[in-house]
């Protein structure tokens, strides 16, 4: 029998390959107000959550300009730029090979619901979760709250799921709803912060899937 029966997947900078974008945007609004951008070594190492103390780490004043504007400009931008995003190499491979495996598998986001399943459909792969669950919001407060939510409507247990993200966040969560983590770098946080966490960091899904069905 496998260790896990069930793994739950970050959207965002794992199975979404969307942290350059985000950098992007962010630095769009950082030149508009005179403030040097980030670079790929300095967002890896602000970026945290919840997002708006991120916002401020990055130089943003909210006495000038209000994290609630600041957070709709950002999603603007986003959404309009999104479809330039593509899935992590290998992704769909991997769900397909996790499903033939007998493996149930969830999405846990701190993107916005509608946003999500949306996203998600665009690339013709709801079919692979059981579940997938975002925020009632575009403010990326965390998703230690949803992921309990989450575990409480499971019909698998928790200490037999896998949470595996992007970010030091991602641990944060599997721990407090009582999951193992596997993390991946390439996305929002680099190697280096991962491998404080502790947990098992691989570099590739495939290098995960073939982790999950030794």
């Amino acid at each position: 029998m496998p260790k896990f029966t069930h793994i739950i997947w970050d959207w965002n900078g794992t199975l979404f390959d969307d942290a350059w974008l985000c950098r992007d945007v962010v630095n769009s609004m950082l030149i508009s107000r005179n403030k040097p951008p980030l670079s790929e070594e300095r967002y890896q190492e602000v970026f945290d959550f919840p997002v708006k103390d991120y916002y401020q780490r990055a130089g943003f004043d909210f006495s000038v300009d209000p994290y609630e504007i600041l957070a709709n400009k950002f999603i603007s931008e986003y959404e309009r730029r999104r479809g330039e995003c593509r899935l992590r190499a290998g992704a769909k491979d991997v769900l397909e090979g996790i499903a033939e495996a007998g493996l149930g598998q969830s999405i846990l986001s701190v993107y916005s619901q509608k946003t999500l399943d949306d996203v998600v459909a665009s690339f013709g792969i709801p079919e692979y979760f059981i579940g997938i669950y975002g925020l009632d919001n575009h403010y990326a407060e965390g998703k230690i709250d949803i992921g309990r939510r989450m575990i409480a409507q499971a019909s698998f247990k928790a200490e037999r799921a896998v949470l595996i993200g992007d970010t030091t966040h991602d641990y944060e969560v599997a721990c407090a709803i009582g999951a193992s983590c596997i993390l991946m770098p390439g996305g929002h946080h680099a190697k280096q912060r991962l491998l404080q966490c502790g947990v098992a960091v691989m570099d590739s899904l495939q290098e995960i899937l073939n982790y999950l069905l030794s």
